[in-house]
């Protein structure tokens, strides 16, 4: 039988679930707790954080997630995760390597924009942008 809304949520209590929230973190806990909206309540709470076949992980604790958050949830294979290619590091370094990424990545998307402005497109957050 399936259940409809966030009733359906009620096989998954005191289950490690990942949930990724819209603002692109990964969040890892127990949900104990959830209501009518999909606000999500998770205990013993990690933040998992990726950067190329690394991760680290920042505790959390009690965390709650308000439901218009919540991009994607689902339980957590224990084996399979065990299995993934990846390794952890500490989360210095790959809040680092986060951030080298990060910063290539804008240094790109600053030379594809010069590159289309030469080319007569309008740069984002121009002054002369009329959007």
């Amino acid at each position: 039988m399936v259940l409809p809304g966030s009733a359906s949520l009620l096989d998954c209590i005191d289950k490690r679930l990942l949930v990724i929230l819209r603002d692109g973190r990964n969040l890892t806990g127990i949900l104990r707790s959830y209501d009518q909206f999909a606000n999500l309540v998770f205990q013993d709470t990690i933040e998992r954080i990726y950067a190329g076949d690394c991760y680290g992980d920042i505790p959390r604790g009690v965390f709650l997630v308000r439901g218009e958050n919540v991009v994607l949830l689902g339980e957590i294979d224990g084996d399979r995760e065990d299995a993934m290619p990846i390794r952890e590091a500490p989360i210095e370094d790959v809040l680092s390597m986060q951030r080298t990424a990060l910063d290539a990545r804008q240094a790109t998307l600053a030379i594809e924009a010069k590159a289309l402005h030469a080319k007569g497109f309008c740069t984002d957050h121009d002054k002369n942008d009329m959007y």
